[in-house]
């Protein structure tokens, strides 16, 4: 409900499957309880309130967005020093809780600039689809707008671009993967294509400040099976082919023969990939050897597996948090100027960005990258909502929250808004080590790898990621 507007329900919450405890909640004395509380605990519906604190005290970049539910700015003019607030809270009655913000010298760049590679994946059906708006309308791409820019707030890199119907098979997501590319068999045999979608969305996305990368998907669809429109049976049909295949040979060359054509005629064919999810070695083999017959200067994506074989063919690749590059390899990436990121999915218990996850988990992420020498992360899904996505982040046996990152409206959340946390570490910490490096400073070098040190798949099993996170900050808040 809401205390601005008394007696207006906004929704209904669905019941607690939890039983709360009723000798703890009888010894609550107010109906109203007001504190600041850590963001990266996840604290239990049926816990009982815990007033900690009227005050809160922290540390900040110039430039650096600072969240307590409430969002804080930091000018990048603004001169260094202590600065005090207050935040009144009128629920019934009136609350004052304090701000205590000590500005830094040191200026955090804009998120345009951050070099973290985030990339997660876009769709736009649900966007029409909660909003009850037509695909592609124009009121489809103004609803679509502060969605996308609040993703490119967070320095996404990468634009996600269905080449092909539904890339993951029918019953991935509660709504649907459409193909931005209409694709058309003739009655004489022949194929033609309609960009028409494909333009006007990749140019949306990149007017809302992402524009460094174009990802396709996809060659390889999970199921192998794809869909185009059947002029001659006057309907939409779906092909098995398996990659390498003649059939597969056979449907593929034409497109990416006219595709190349159509992507260079825009300017876009540099900042393009073809992109695979989890897909084998062998499929991968078979899709780089199509794509270098049209043309030897295609690049291709891959979130999955490491495979040492292909690991330098492959331009941005981003393994499973649990693999690893072998160290060679990721100097030779990084050397290359190479997208050599690593993500998490439905199948890591942690770290990761469920509605169940400790928040700090997500601050994690960014710190880890920075230890092991990855250039960002990526993650399935910023926006792929369930049927009932203010209520209920569950869909079939995905673990809950796995399908997206932000809601409806939109309206952020807490561990997207911890995810960026850890991104600005990630360049704070990138930030620090050029300049203790351009002093010759050693000492803070070998303190900075120390703390960076304990960034460890192997602790985090054993230590929380709230404590292993606040140990990194009092280091990088030191300068």
């Amino acid at each position: 409900m809401s205390y601005s507007l008394p007696g207006k329900t906004f929704y209904d919450e669905l019941p607690n499957p939890v039983t709360a405890n009723i000798t703890q909640w009888s010894a609550v004395r107010s109906d109203v309880n007001v504190s600041f509380a850590s963001d990266n605990v996840r604290y239990p519906k049926e816990q009982v309130p815990l007033v900690s604190s009227d005050e809160w005290a922290t540390m900040a970049w110039k430039g650096k967005k600072i969240h307590t539910q409430i969002l804080v700015w930091t000018k990048k003019d603004i001169p260094a020093g202590k600065y005090t607030g207050s935040v009144t809270v009128n629920a019934g009655e009136e609350f004052v809780l304090r701000i205590s913000l000590d500005v830094a010298v040191h200026i955090l760049p804009s998120s345009s600039e951050w070099k973290f590679d985030l990339d997660l994946w876009q769709n736009p059906d649900p966007v029409a689809k909660v909003h009850g708006v037509e695909l592609w309308s124009d009121e489809h791409y103004r609803l679509m707008r502060p969605y996308y820019e609040m993703l490119a707030g967070a320095g996404q890199k990468s634009i996600t671009a269905f080449i092909i119907d539904q890339p993951w098979g029918p019953d991935i997501i509660y709504h649907r993967n459409p193909t931005f590319i209409k694709w058309s068999r003739k009655k004489d045999g022949s194929w033609s294509y309609d960009y028409t979608v494909f333009d006007k969305y990749v140019e949306f996305v990149m007017s809302c400040g992402i524009d460094q990368r174009i990802n396709c998907y996809s060659m390889i669809t999970w199921d192998l099976n794809f869909i185009y429109f059947d002029e001659a049976k006057g309907d939409t049909v779906s092909v098995f082919a398996k990659p390498g295949s003649q059939a597969y040979n056979e449907l593929w060359e034409p497109m990416i023969s006219n595709f190349t054509n159509h992507l260079k005629s825009k300017g876009w064919f540099e900042k393009t990939t073809i992109a695979m999810d989890e897909r084998d070695m062998e499929g991968m083999i078979a899709v780089m050897a199509l794509l270098k017959r049209v043309d030897t200067e295609w690049k291709t994506a891959l979130a999955g597996g490491y495979h040492r074989e292909i690991a330098m063919d492959i331009y941005d690749y981003c393994i499973i948090i649990h693999d690893k590059f072998d160290e060679d390899i990721l100097e030779a990436r990084r050397a290359a100027g190479l997208p050599t990121t690593f993500y998490t999915a439905c199948g890591e218990r942690r770290p990761n960005a469920f509605t169940f996850s400790p928040p700090a988990e997500n601050v994690w992420i960014g710190w880890y990258a920075a230890a092991e020498g990855f250039t960002g992360y990526l993650r399935w899904a910023y926006n792929n909502w369930t049927e009932d996505v203010l209520r209920d982040t569950r869909y079939k046996t995905w673990p809950a929250g796995d399908c997206y990152q932000i809601y409806p409206g939109p309206r952020t959340s807490i561990r997207f808004e911890k995810l960026i946390e850890g991104i600005q570490d990630f360049e704070k910490i990138r930030i620090l080590r050029n300049k203790f490096s351009s002093e010759g400073d050693i000492v803070k070098l070998d303190e900075l790898n120390i703390v960076l040190s304990n960034f460890t798949q192997e602790n985090l099993e054993n230590i929380p990621a709230a404590e292993i996170v606040k140990k990194g900050k009092e280091f990088i808040n030191r300068f």
